[in-house]
């Protein structure tokens, strides 16, 4: 296996590394990931540990198989003595396991452990994956871990970087085109000529100070914080609350709960998981300790459903005795302005509902780049599910009469 791979002399250092913890940099096309497929399998294959498990994790599930899945069967391939193409996974003579995971399922991680795990872009995952899911597999057999990526914007994968480069229990490796001289200069001088400069400074400079391209919600996200209205937010028990659902059929299922009171929307909680039934996320209202009023549904949930268990959901909702409406069917644009209105006044736990604002500020607009503009339609990736259950909120809640009118915003141009 060996022979046929090369290491870049940019990677020495990180196979050659003896920390537990290691977080890559990198510009696009520098290798990143074939040296992170090499660095899961040779540790798979030196590992005394009996039955050793290692795991590459992206984004989504379908972005590991397309990026990881050819490199890990092709380096393999003297090595294995099963290849499982169903699962993603290839099981070495030592018996040894690589397997392949998507992040925005992080309910189907639970339950395993890892001795060593590689997150690739990890700025486009779900921060709280890597606290609440991933790093309590890696404990009892005291497992490594690798973050590698491209910058998109100061999130969780820049103050996991800028902590990490000034704590000597981790490897830091930034890898930046105009330094590692792996793409020929007039390659880059040719991209330079068509991506906008923030672009090429995120890209291929690794700069975490670009913006995010078509950010919905970000600006308002960070002035709720600046505001002192995402803090603790106490549920009181003398108030009824109200859920918003966004219904996932054949993925997430996201909600929030608030309450009105004294005049403000108080979001207390948020809850969110992955291919249950509807029958789950009831149960999960019934064990909260709250006095409920209405549960508002998306448009679709009078009738999906019925092809299953002759029922739509709305109807099995209801006869769990909760009371149910179905929220305003506005367009998405319109929903998002009223999703706006929202967060410019609503007052958000920042500890329960941390996964949804986590959602909410990693939400962003399609961009076409051939055109270099952003689409009309936000990108479907795993913070949909909890931005369109804001949305829901949004459009559904009483507003009094002393509340500010909706405002009119160019939402492309909100970046």
């Amino acid at each position: 296996m060996t022979e046929l791979y090369k290491p870049r002399p940019q990677f020495e250092d990180f196979h050659a590394r003896s920390l537990r913890w290691s977080v890559i940099v990198a510009h696009r096309r520098a290798g990143k990931t074939v040296a992170c497929v090499m660095d899961l399998l040779t540790s798979a294959l030196a590992t005394p540990k009996p039955q050793a498990r290692f795991a590459y994790i992206a984004p989504f599930y379908s972005q590991a198989k397309q990026v990881a899945w050819d490199y890990l069967k092709h380096y393999a391939r003297d090595v294995a003595v099963k290849v499982n193409e169903s699962e993603l996974s290839v099981e070495l003579f030592n018996g040894s396991r690589v397997r392949l995971y998507g992040g925005d399922n992080p309910e189907a991680l639970k339950g395993i452990y890892l001795d060593g795990v590689v997150l690739d872009e990890f700025a486009d995952m779900r921060a709280s994956v890597w606290g609440e899911v991933i790093r309590p597999m890696l404990a009892d057999r005291k497992g490594w871990a690798v973050f590698i990526g491209t910058p998109k914007g100061k999130n969780a994968f820049f103050e996991l970087y800028q902590t990490a480069k000034d704590d000597p229990d981790w490897f830091t490796l930034m890898l930046r085109a105009s330094d590692t001289g792996l793409l020929p200069p007039e390659e880059l001088a040719d991209a330079k000529k068509s991506m906008s400069d923030s672009q090429y400074e995120q890209e291929f400079e690794c700069s975490f100070d670009a913006a995010i391209i078509g950010s919905i919600y970000g600006k308002d996200i960070s002035r709720a914080r600046t505001q002192g209205r995402i803090a603790r937010v106490p549920h009181e028990p003398a108030k009824l609350v109200m859920c918003s659902f966004d219904i996932g059929f054949g993925d997430s299922t996201a909600i929030w709960f608030w309450q009105t009171y004294g005049g403000e929307a108080r979001f207390i909680d948020y809850y969110e998981n992955n291919g249950e039934p509807i029958t789950h996320y009831l149960g999960i209202l019934k064990r909260r300790d709250y006095n409920f009023d209405t549960l508002w549904l998306p448009h679709d949930a009078e009738t999906n459903g019925k092809f299953a268990t002759g029922k739509s959901i709305s109807e099995i909702v209801r006869e769990n005795g909760f009371k149910v409406r179905i929220a305003p069917n506005l367009s998405i644009e319109e929903g998002i302005n009223q999703g706006r209105l929202l967060l410019a006044k609503a007052l958000i736990d920042e500890k329960r509902c941390g996964a949804g604002i986590e959602a909410l500020a990693a939400y962003r607009w399609d961009y076409n780049q051939r055109l270099d503009e952003l689409k009309t339609i936000p990108v479907h990736d795993w913070s949909s599910h909890g931005a369109d259950s804001w949305r829901y909120a949004a459009v559904s809640m009483k507003v009094s009469d002393d509340r500010p009118k909706p405002i009119k915003y160019d939402l492309r141009g909100y970046v």
